[in-house]
This record gives structure tokens, C-alpha cells and sequence, in this order.
């Protein structure tokens, strides 16, 4: 039996994708569940076309509608990773995943307790990342992890695709 196929942001398999160029390669997901799992890597900022290294972005606005801003020129880069979403939704349900684990806190990957800024600079809610947002719509019945996930549930989704 092959086999199951999950999505996992880049970084945590020691991509050097992040904005410092860096990764967050995650040893116990690459290594041990990688063993029962195929790890199916992705990262929303540089498949919408952002460089590496590039500017720290954090969502600003409305937790319905926020804005993917960069941190220090104040650019708008919502159009952008919209555009690549609808893009690559259609592919992803194509290509037979099974589920989700993202980088947790991350503007477009973290499933919650992603930092929502008001225009002014403060944090005033916490939300959920741009692309985790447009995952969890467009796949409702499949679980949808961060990395900092409890070991259980990550376990789980590798044995079975679901949790």
C-alpha cells in the first residue's frame, strides 16, 4: 500500500524558504512520521512568487478579511498570494492528499493564534493565516494541523489520513 500523501510547509522539512532564509525543519515530522507518510512540501510565500529572503509580512485588518502586509514598506502582497491560492487549490484536491500540518503563527500557514495587527501597529486578535484560511474552506473534512500540533493527533493523521 503507498503511502499517504500529506502537505507540509517547506520550512519544516529544512527548506530554506522562510523570509531570513532560514528553515524550521522539524526532525520528529521529517524523520519519524516521514517514515509511514509521503511529505507533499509547500510554501504559499515563495509559490506566489516572493523572493528568499524577503520582507517579514504579518496580517493586518479584519479577522474576515486581513491583509498580508510587509512589515516594513507597508506592501500589500494580499492580491498576490490570493491569486496563487486560487491556483493551487484545484491542484492540491487533484493530487489525492490526505491532510494538512503547517507552520504554526505563520501569516499564511498558522491554523490559529496567528497575530492579527490593527493599522496602528497593535495586536488586536489572533487569526488564521491566509493560505490555512483557504485550506480549511475548501477541504472541510480533512484535518488541517500545525506543526505544534500534540503528538497524538499528528500520529494519528499519518496512520490514517484523518484524525
Amino acid at each position: 500500500m503507498d503511502p499517504i500523501k500529506i502537505v507540509i510547509s517547506s520550512c519544516l522539512l529544512g527548506k530554506r524558504v522562510r523570509y531570513d532564509g532560514r528553515h524550521k525543519l522539524d526532525r520528529y515530522l521529517k524523520d519519524t512520521l516521514g517514515k509511514s507518510v509521503k511529505w507533499v512540501g509547500i510554501c504559499p510565500e515563495t509559490g506566489c512568487g516572493l523572493p528568499v529572503p524577503r520582507e517579514c509580512m504579518r496580517l493586518s485588518g479584519s479577522c474576515r478579511a486581513p491583509r498580508l502586509i510587509a512589515e516594513d514598506t507597508g506592501k500589500d502582497r494580499t492580491g498576490m498570494m490570493m491569486k496563487w491560492i486560487e491556483r493551487e487549490l484545484p491542484r492540491l484536491r487533484r493530487s489525492g492528499i490526505s491532510g494538512f500540518v503547517l507552520k504554526s503563527r505563520s501569516p499564511s500557514c498558522g491554523v490559529k493564534n496567528v497575530r492579527l495587527y490593527s493599522p496602528n501597529g497593535r495586536v488586536t486578535r489572533k487569526g488564521t493565516g491566509l493560505f490555512a484560511r483557504a485550506v480549511i474552506d475548501a477541504f472541510p473534512d480533512m484535518p488541517v494541523l500545525q506543526e505544534n500540533s500534540p503528538r497524538p493527533a499528528l500520529n494519528k493523521l499519518s496512520r490514517q489520513g484523518r484524525v
